[in-house]
């Protein structure tokens, strides 16, 4: 079998050939991507629950802040750092604590942060989003391709038929399977893409819903103006 789809690529024309090797190039390019944002989904899932866990758990926010610069993964963890960091920038050590200890916390300016969180938002998603146009190109593309290899093989193919003087099935039934050959390569270099688009897609929009979903409750847990601060200080 593998001899057998070797002899019949080989026997291809130059164009062909051409196609063929684009296809491919496409298809490589397209699964290298597919398995980089798997991982990259994965990883972020898993910060972004040990965060949301660790914040319905945790009352310091100096510990959360912590936590979430070592979850760079996590949409949430990075809203809580963008507000956080407006809110009290981060000082060292003893410091620290003493100025916890002296001064009251700020008083937000919450039309403020609601613009940086929609910032910080927009940034999460054009990194979540990072080369997924790629794999929307070789879904649009690759079928047209390959379409147009098998034109240009089965044009190949007629001529071939002209030249010889016969139209039998013998004759023209070689030409015209190697021709489909790169049909069959576009549609298979496409499908995975165009699935893997869309995959992706609705797990952005999970992970936004949850960081949005998150945004909203933090900022409704600080203290309003004229307000003290709640609990979770």
């Amino acid at each position: 079998m593998p001899s057998g789809a070797l002899g019949t690529v080989a026997s291809l024309g130059v164009v062909s050939k051409l196609v063929l090797l684009v296809l491919f190039v496409f298809s490589v390019v397209s699964w290298a991507i597919i398995i980089a944002k798997w991982r990259g989904f994965s990883v972020s899932d898993r910060e972004e629950q040990q965060f949301l866990g660790a914040y319905a758990k945790t009352k310091s926010r100096d510990e959360l802040r912590g936590l979430a610069r070592r979850l760079a993964g996590s949409p949430s963890a990075i809203v809580f750092l963008g507000i956080m960091d407006r809110l009290a920038p981060d000082r060292d050590g003893a410091a620290a604590g003493r100025h916890a200890e002296t001064e009251e916390p700020p008083v937000p300016d919450r039309q403020y942060l609601e613009r940086v969180v929609g910032h910080i938002m927009q940034g999460q998603i054009s990194r979540q989003e990072s080369y997924l146009p790629f794999l929307a190109t070789t879904g649009n593309i690759t079928p047209f391709i390959g379409l147009l290899g098998t034109v240009i093989g089965i044009i190949d193919a007629f001529q071939e038929i002209g030249k010889m003087g016969t139209a039998s099935i013998a004759a023209v039934a070689p030409g015209v399977a190697e021709a489909l050959v790169a049909t069959a390569a576009g549609l298979l270099t496409a499908i995975p893409a165009v699935i893997a688009y869309n995959y992706y897609l609705t797990r952005i929009r999970k992970s936004v819903f949850r960081a949005e979903s998150f945004s909203i409750e933090f900022m409704n847990a600080l203290p309003a103006k004229g307000k003290p601060a709640e609990s979770r200080t």
